[in-house]
């Protein structure tokens, strides 16, 4: 008997603990399990899946024929990719979507929302509700 509690005891111990969900909490997002998120990061996917962001940018923001946002948002400021957004490059493509009420309504969101995928705490594109 003794023998089987101290097997027990050192498989729990190889094993660890249960494991907590996996939370990621910034001043921009919250994310637990790596696709359930805070209100307002989801107002940023959808905002992304309405602008249809994904046909230059790619699904997973990967990059097609626009770039990884995965990638840039590593490197750009929240003012460079407000003013990126609100004014396009266009000499690149990239359109304004200053007419856009959803898209200017949701800017913060939005970044909020691909910070976290490049940041890696959000690991799939499509996210839900944080309850």
């Amino acid at each position: 008997m003794r023998i089987a509690w101290w097997a027990g005891l050192i498989l729990l111990a190889a094993i660890g603990p249960a494991r907590a969900e996996d939370r990621v909490q910034t001043d921009l997002y919250t994310v637990v399990d790596g696709t359930k998120v805070d209100a307002d990061t989801l107002k940023g996917f959808k905002t992304w899946r309405a602008a249809a962001c994904d046909r230059c940018h790619g699904a997973n923001q990967q990059g097609l024929v626009g770039p990884s946002l995965i990638e840039s948002l590593k490197v750009l400021t929240p003012e460079e990719f407000k003013v990126t957004v609100t004014n396009g490059r266009m000499e690149k493509g990239m359109p304004s979507f200053i007419n856009s009420k959803m898209v200017m309504e949701n800017l913060d969101h939005l970044y909020a929302y691909l910070k976290g995928r490049s940041d890696g705490a959000i690991k799939k594109a499509k996210v839900e509700l944080l309850h």
